[in-house]
């Protein structure tokens, strides 16, 4: 019989999302669907489910690393176990449960019975998902479909994990009670332990005719198509859940979820803070000393008229109120600021630089700088 770990090809410390990430690897490799008359495929199909059942499973595994096949197919070691012999070894729970054990004996004659509920539900694991989306839909909101790969129940079986025209039978190990009573003698005399049956792993029933789809797990990857609604505002950093969308449940348990981790594109023009929006609008010269009406972008692909005031200052901030990013809760919106960047001229006609030059003499300008130092000047230029 195979090796468990060498069957998923996974070292034995995997941890238990290394060794999930591996099945579903070969899972897929050579699921019969895709390896039809394939002998050897279906022989590797069922070792990794075998293996996967096993590994998956923290208190199987911990059998499994202790005593190999045997481990659990039965014969974990409870039997013939005498003397101090084997401490440690012979039993699932490990030298420290050993001795806990035979501690809380002493009050009760030397025996002691402890019981394991059968499985309960398991939740299934979330499945993350990354959705990248432009400026526009995170601001406005927009409706994906989204394709994600997860085990669903399987077609064949309906999720059963039984063969078509077969039915589950009972445990022949625990005569369908779920549960394995084990006797061990020990130095301070009997210890009885109820555990959950390692056969049928609690149900109380086993498959003896396992469906060749899915091999008895009553699962299979499969591609589904999920709608997405993002609703306006969402940022970079937004997770959207839904609900039962994850990976199913175990015995009945309920799916785990889908969550949707939103990346948000960079925009060539507006950049986001919160739900303001800032961007910077190029004026001349001419605009920015007599004042203007420009067109300015807004969020909406439209442009509006604002009035500039004379004498306004290359970086000088205006801002437009609620016409930012709405509030992803739906109430208001964050504003809109934008700085104006005065673009200096850097080809000149002659008949322009000679206008320019009158003008810095009509100004004083030129004076101004032939009788002032730097300190000066900057003082002129802030007012001071």
């Amino acid at each position: 019989m195979k090796d468990y770990y060498e069957a998923l090809n996974v070292s034995r410390d995997a941890s238990q999302e290394e060794i999930k990430a591996a099945y579903r690897r070969l899972a897929k490799k050579y699921h019969p669907d895709l390896n039809p008359n394939d002998k050897e495929a279906e022989k590797k199909f069922k070792e990794i489910n075998e293996a996967y059942e096993v590994l998956s499973d923290p208190e199987k595994r911990k059998r499994y690393d202790a005593f190999g096949h045997a481990g659990v197919n039965g014969q974990g070691g409870f039997e013939g176990f005498g003397g101090f012999e084997g401490f440690g070894q012979g039993y699932a729970g490990g030298f420290e449960d050993i001795f806990e054990n035979i501690f809380d004996m002493f009050g009760e004659g030397f025996t002691r019975t402890s019981s394991r509920r059968r499985r309960g539900p398991v939740r299934g694991e979330d499945i993350i998902y990354k959705l990248d989306i432009d400026f526009e839909e995170a601001v406005f909101g927009i409706e994906k479909i989204i394709s994600i790969r997860k085990l669903e129940p399987c077609d064949t079986c309906s999720g059963s994990g039984v063969k078509p025209g077969s039915s589950k039978e009972t445990c022949s190990k625990c005569n369908g009670s779920g549960q394995v009573r084990y006797a061990q003698q020990t130095p301070f005399g009997q210890f009885v332990r109820v555990a959950t049956c390692d056969q049928c792993h609690g149900t109380g029933e086993v498959i003896k005719e396992k469906c060749t789809t899915c091999g008895g797990t009553g699962k299979e990857m499969k591609n589904k198509k999920i709608k997405v609604k993002i609703p306006a505002g969402a940022d970079t950093g937004t997770v959207i859940p839904i609900r039962g969308e994850g990976e199913p449940g175990e015995n009945g348990g309920p799916s785990g979820d889908l969550k949707i981790y939103i990346n948000v594109r960079e925009h060539e023009i507006f950049k986001r803070k919160g739900n303001d929006v800032y961007f910077t609008v190029p004026i001349t010269f001419t605009e920015a000393a007599l004042g203007a009406e420009i067109e300015i972008p807004t969020l909406d692909g439209k442009t509006m008229t604002y009035t500039i005031p004379a004498g306004t200052q290359t970086g000088t901030q205006f801002r437009i109120k609620n016409m930012g990013v709405p509030n992803i809760r739906g109430i208001g919106r964050g504003d809109l600021y934008f700085k104006v960047k005065v673009k200096v001229p850097t080809k000149l006609t002659e008949k322009q630089k000679q206008l320019l030059r009158e003008f810095a003499k009509e100004s004083g300008e030129i004076h101004k700088e032939r009788k002032k130092g730097f300190f000066d000047r900057m003082k002129d230029a802030f007012g001071n």
